[in-house]
């Protein structure tokens, strides 16, 4: 039995917020929130940091999670847990959460872990959440997905999509950037060149759907808020220290 496993890729560099993994709400570190949350979930048999810095190595360790050094190379989240994975015969899914966000509700990870693990044809899962606001439909920084009958995303886009020339026929759903993969797909994922949609749109999702694997889309009600900013750290900050 292959054991699905949460690997956490947190690194020290951030060109908006700088050493965010080690800031502290409620004297705890954003990544100690993540790991948390992560270790709550029903199904993990494992949850493991992929660090690049050994100041949140230090951390991880000192709070008790599993942690591991990776490359400081790496040009994104999934290259860093692809390496992290290698060394784990015995994993054969993974979650790639992300390290900033500390309000992830463990069943919305539940979602992910059956949408990979449950379903044979897809070889990655992720999330989506309707969009009502115009605006946020028309916000290039929130990614919009179209998806088929049976759940498999068709494309992701900065865009609005559908276009509407016949308004109302359609709704709208944003994505949540969190993944999960079957390990084979993964590897095949992060060893494949860049695709020409991918680095229109830089999004990496694009390059596993131009090279025909399936991404399962779940919806999901709550939106999980990420921090990428300091306004973001210290909104979540008074949040939790009330």
């Amino acid at each position: 039995m292959k054991e699905t496993a949460i690997i956490i890729p947190a690194r020290y560099g951030s060109s908006r917020l700088e050493g965010k993994p080690l800031l502290r709400a409620n004297d705890k570190p954003i990544i100690q929130w993540v790991w948390e949350k992560a270790s709550s979930c029903p199904h993990i048999d494992r949850v493991i940091v992929a660090t690049d810095d050994v100041r949140i190595f230090d951390v991880c360790k000192e709070f008790g999670a599993e942690v591991e050094m990776t490359s400081s190379e790496h040009k994104s989240g999934s290259d860093r847990i692809a390496e992290a994975a290698s060394r784990h015969p015995e994993i054969g899914y993974i979650i790639n959460l992300q390290g900033d966000e500390p309000l992830i509700e463990p069943a919305n990870i539940e979602l992910v872990r059956k949408g990979v693990v449950e379903d044979e044809g897809a070889d990655i899962s992720t999330l989506v959440r309707e969009i009502k606001d115009e605006d946020e439909v028309n916000n290039p920084n929130l990614v919009k997905c179209v998806f088929d009958v049976n759940g498999y995303a068709m494309y992701f886009s900065r865009s609005k999509i559908p276009y509407e020339r016949n308004v109302g026929k359609s709704k709208y759903y944003g994505h949540l950037g969190i993944y999960g993969y079957k390990k084979e797909a993964l590897f095949k994922m992060t060893k494949l060149p860049q695709a020409p949609y991918e680095m229109a749109e830089s999004l990496e999702q694009l390059r596993a759907l131009q090279n025909g694997m399936k991404i399962k889309v779940a919806i999901v009600e709550n939106v999980p808020v990420g921090i990428d900013t300091q306004e973001d750290f210290e909104k979540f900050k008074a949040m939790v220290e009330g």
